[in-house]
């Protein structure tokens, strides 16, 4: 059971207004609700000033649903405004003014802390957003997080956030590619840690830079997206080398230009090719695979490779 509150607010009544929130919404809303083969992933609701008012008390009832009772993960995503605070960051609402901006993080995450949802991701595109996840009263930056919470934000707590000319958020505009499949492992799989790395890379050392805090065993997928290798294919990397050390020995019948055909072969390369695709296996003495098979060299397992093919000799694929 998996839920989302997407949260964008482009209207204030006493903020200056933004132009892109409401657009990140819209465009992350169904990459979060349906995976890339269509089936269903978060069931998501959105709450945006382009249909509804968002001030204090609507943001705190929805967020107060999203962490009730009934589900095994919640995501929360705001998109608005962000007020420094002490290890802290304000999420600012539309009711939001300079002595009261809105709502903290810290009292957000302290109705996590009571609740019984299993897996929280919380991702900010906000100015200041890094702050999110510290205890105001230690006054440092030190994180503290329940097990289970994951936090990704658009820049640091001394940072703001920036929009791009085409009216979304630069930080949101990057998560979607990552939600896409940018971020996507060799199985498909988007997790928070997947969208970090694709995010950190996405930004130079002069840009905002995204951060990422969590408390976590393990990785829940965010998104399933297309996997470079299909698993049944995947699952054949053990019976293809005897070790994970082990060369393939490759000859012109495994191409499927070259008379006489073998069809055998020629579906072993072909899971092959998309194997080297991945990054799992590389010719040996060639540069391309189709040059290993004509001069008649070898194939073996990049590290990678190595990583699944061990998997596979496990039987955990």
């Amino acid at each position: 059971m998996k839920r989302a509150l997407l949260i964008g607010i482009d209207d204030y009544d006493q903020m200056t207004a933004l132009h892109g929130c409401v657009n990140d919404v819209n465009a992350i809303f169904p990459l979060l609700s349906r995976n890339e083969d269509d089936s269903p992933n978060f069931q998501c609701q959105t709450k945006t000033t382009a249909t509804e008012r968002v001030d204090r008390r609507n943001l705190i009832e929805a967020v107060d649903a999203l962490f009730g009772p009934g589900a095994d993960v919640a995501l929360l995503y705001f998109a608005g405004h962000g007020e420094a605070a002490s290890n802290d960051v304000i999420l600012v609402t539309q009711d939001g003014n300079t002595s009261d901006p809105g709502v903290s993080l810290s009292s957000i995450l302290g109705k996590v802390q009571s609740s019984r949802v299993a897996e929280v991701v919380i991702i900010l595109d906000c100015c200041f957003s890094g702050g999110a996840g510290g205890v105001p009263q230690l006054g440092s930056d030190v994180a503290t997080l329940r097990h289970g919470v994951s936090l990704l934000s658009a820049s640091r707590g001394d940072q703001t956030a920036a929009e791009t000319t085409g009216d979304h958020g630069l930080f949101s505009t990057y998560l979607c590619g990552a939600l896409e499949g940018g971020a996507a492992d060799v199985l498909g799989k988007v997790t928070v840690a997947n969208l970090y790395a694709y995010l950190s890379e996405s930004f130079g050392p002069w840009d905002p830079r995204p951060m990422f805090k969590a408390n976590v065993d393990r990785l829940h997928e965010i998104r399933f997206c297309s996997p470079a290798v299909p698993l049944v294919e995947l699952r054949r990397l053990p019976e293809f080398f005897s070790d994970a050390n082990a060369e393939l020995p490759l000859d012109p019948s495994y191409e499927p230009t070259v008379e006489p055909r073998h069809p055998d072969h020629e579906a072993v390369f072909a899971v092959l090719q998309k194997c080297r695709a991945a990054k799992l296996v590389e010719p040996v003495g060639a540069e391309h695979m189709y040059f290993a098979a004509m001069r008649s060299t070898a194939c073996r397992l990049t590290p990678l490779g190595r990583l699944y093919w061990g998997m596979g000799k496990q039987d955990r694929l």
